[in-house]
């Protein structure tokens, strides 16, 4: 066997592989896709989604027909979207417990583009899941829901895009829970910290008699999630326009924040 020999004039050759965006997508593709937790999860929280949505529509007695029709069939989603985070926590705080993250480091010295490459895979996988099963299980519940007060369709005033809506909220929610997870580089700080700060502390704030910090509250993560998933306008929320804008400027911020320190602190 021979090994071929460069030369100055061909320097250019001698390096076969470069590190380019689409490769540290593919990379990171391929180390979301080869974990046996990303296929337990994401299985989970769409069985979750389509138990609840099933279970809702078929034992749907009259009771509940001031409930938007999507916010009934989805609520299964509330439990989805911990799983979800959870799985995004992973992403990035489970390499610092396994070491993997020197590997992906040393093959990106720049650093940054590994986590934005998590990030954008990731976000790629779980909206399609929230989406696809979204409209699943809205099209199985209608079977016991049509002919009666909730019956619509995907058509319908505002379904579709609330049925979009959740899964974008989901998964803005879970990119945030993936930042944290880069932040603390602890599975159990960064779980700690989502439910915490992201879950539970917008409760405790509303518990205060301040009107301030209830239109506050509106643009925390949780509560703009909450306003995308309506087919129809929710009582004191924000609209789903600016809870989105509100959602996506938090996912952006935190992970932003994580990539700089990423740059600046030791392995």
């Amino acid at each position: 066997m021979t090994i071929p020999l460069t030369t100055p004039d061909s320097e250019t050759s001698s390096v076969p592989y470069r590190v380019t965006t689409p490769r540290v997508l593919r990379s990171e593709w391929h180390k979301l896709w080869t974990l046996r937790s990303t296929w337990i999860t994401l299985a989970v929280a769409s069985a979750l989604v389509l138990t609840v949505g099933i279970t809702m529509g078929s034992t749907y007695d009259g009771d509940d027909s001031e409930i938007d029709t999507v916010v009934f069939v989805l609520l299964g989603t509330q439990l989805s979207q911990i799983c979800i985070a959870v799985l995004g926590i992973l992403v990035t705080a489970s390499e610092y417990a396994t070491g993997m993250i020197r590997a992906s480091l040393t093959a990106v010295p720049r650093r940054s583009p590994v986590l934005w490459s998590k990030a954008a895979v990731f976000a790629a996988v779980a909206f399609t899941l929230c989406f696809v099963t979204n409209v699943a299980t809205f099209l199985v519940a209608q079977i016991w829901l049509s002919g009666g007060d909730k019956a619509t369709s995907l058509t319908g005033p505002g379904v579709f895009g609330a049925l979009a809506g959740s899964a974008a909220g989901i998964t803005l929610m879970s990119l945030i829970a993936l930042g944290l997870g880069a932040l603390l580089r602890s599975v159990p700080a960064a779980i700690g910290a989502f439910v915490g700060a992201v879950l539970i502390l917008p409760e405790i704030l509303g518990m205060l008699p301040y009107d301030a910090v209830d239109s506050a509250i509106n643009y925390f993560p949780t509560q703009s999630a909450e306003s995308l998933g309506s087919a129809t306008q929710l009582a004191d929320a924000v609209s789903p326009a600016m809870g989105l804008l509100s959602l996506t400027l938090w996912a952006a911020a935190i992970l932003t924040t994580a990539a700089l320190l990423l740059r600046r602190r030791d392995v």
